[in-house]
């Protein structure tokens, strides 16, 4: 088939949609189709089957968004028509401006389209210090909803659990498929014979992975190491960059050993991760927090926050791996008894390590090729239900861009 990939976000994989967008490309291609793409990886200008777009400009705000490892591509309809035009199917990895571009132009252009549901309300808001008010959120919700998905033929939701979210709201309507993003477990997996780096070898190693950004909530392991009566052995490391990064340093400098809080490149994070003696994932929003479940595969019990706006609980296998989110005193608790229980410890890995592979890359990445080969045989476009601007109206704007 003819398939393109519309990445409004799209770069270093140095996050979880990037990540995503790369794994499904190349397995797409693997299968024998034909993928083309457009994103705003400047990188990419000139490499075939690669449409660039431009990047927006968020004047002040352009340090920000910079530090939070993202790039976000600015409208083009030329570019769009260029990339969709004569595709079997277009896929979306985001609701952002190139997105909803291809969502409306599909539409006119009798193209099955979908989406990936990877962009949490909550993500948002958490920017503009409204991730715990519902309003705000049901509302970023309903206007995602009505600007976007209900121009989906299908929509792919990594968890259950961001499906049921949006059923909550009155997102429904088109064809759900419930298919988490996957993990590699040949590149994430237990190694029998990996010894700690020397300068980890007398620690109790925590890892977190993940953008340092407020809804990640790090702050809270380093408060509970902080209360924990082992932590003069404790080293925390926390794998990623983001605008919080300087704020955390300075608070983990009240810890006997100051935490290594560096960005590692994707193929190294699995020495990291199998240097963990626990993992520990304290973020508030979550709609499928892939990092946690390498750590499981490498070999790391999982601790997680029980926030109820996060899919990362149903990862925790028993009673000890879950903790009252953002309870510095709870969670210190918890890492408190898995040091103390090191055999328990050493048990709940060999079993996490086997649970795991349940979510392995290759099986996940089936399903959406299976996926869009269903969407593709199903389409009838007289089924689609126009909603949001009129086609002259779109058709006008495609004009002006």
């Amino acid at each position: 088939m003819e398939i393109t990939i519309i990445a409004d976000v799209l770069g270093m994989p140095n996050n979880g949609t990037s990540l995503a967008t790369y794994n499904l490309i190349n397995t797409l291609r693997e299968h024998g189709h034909h993928v083309r793409i457009l994103c705003p990886d400047a990188l990419r200008t000139g490499q075939e089957d690669f449409f660039v777009a431009r990047t927006m400009n968020f004047g002040y705000f352009n340090e920000y968004v910079a530090k939070n490892g993202v790039t976000l591509a600015k409208r083009d309809w030329d570019l769009v028509d260029q990339a969709c035009r004569g595709a079997d199917i277009v896929h979306s990895m985001c609701p952002f401006s190139l997105g909803w571009a291809a969502a409306k132009y599909c539409h006119i252009h009798h193209i099955p389209f979908t989406s990936g549901f990877h962009i949490q309300a909550e993500n948002v808001m958490a920017h503009f210090f409204l991730l715990r008010w519902k309003t705000p959120n049901t509302i970023l919700y309903h206007w995602l909803w009505k600007h976007y998905y209900s121009y989906c033929d299908a929509i792919h939701f990594p968890t259950q659990f961001i499906s049921n979210v949006t059923e909550k709201v009155g997102m429904v309507g088109p064809t759900r498929y419930i298919i988490s993003n996957g993990v590699d477990t040949s590149q994430f997996n237990v190694d029998p014979e990996f010894v700690k780096p020397k300068y980890l070898l007398d620690k109790f190693v925590i890892v977190m992975s993940g953008r340092l950004t407020k809804e990640k909530n790090q702050k809270t392991l380093i408060k509970a190491v902080m209360k924990s009566k082992y932590k003069d052995s404790i080293q925390i490391m926390l794998c990623g960059e983001g605008p919080l990064k300087n704020d955390l340093a300075h608070l983990g400098r009240k810890l006997p050993n100051i935490p290594i809080i560096q960005f590692y490149p994707h193929e190294y994070i699995s020495t990291i991760l199998r240097s963990a003696d626990l993992y520990v994932h304290c973020s508030i929003a979550e709609i499928e927090a892939i990092s946690c479940l390498e750590a499981i595969a490498c070999g790391a019990v999982p601790v997680i926050s029980d926030s109820p706006r996060s899919a990362t609980s149903m990862f925790a296998l028993r009673p000890e791996c879950l903790f009252k989110m953002k309870n510095t005193t709870d969670l210190a608790k918890k890492i408190d008894w898995w040091i103390s229980h090191p055999e328990e410890r050493k048990k709940t890995a060999r079993y996490a390590s086997e649970w795991v592979k349940q979510f392995d890359f290759k099986g996940c990445m089936e399903k959406m090729n299976d996926m869009m080969l269903e969407v593709v045989k199903n389409y009838k476009p007289e089924n689609n239900t126009w909603i949001g601007m009129s086609e002259k109206k779109i058709l006008r704007k495609m004009s002006k861009d």
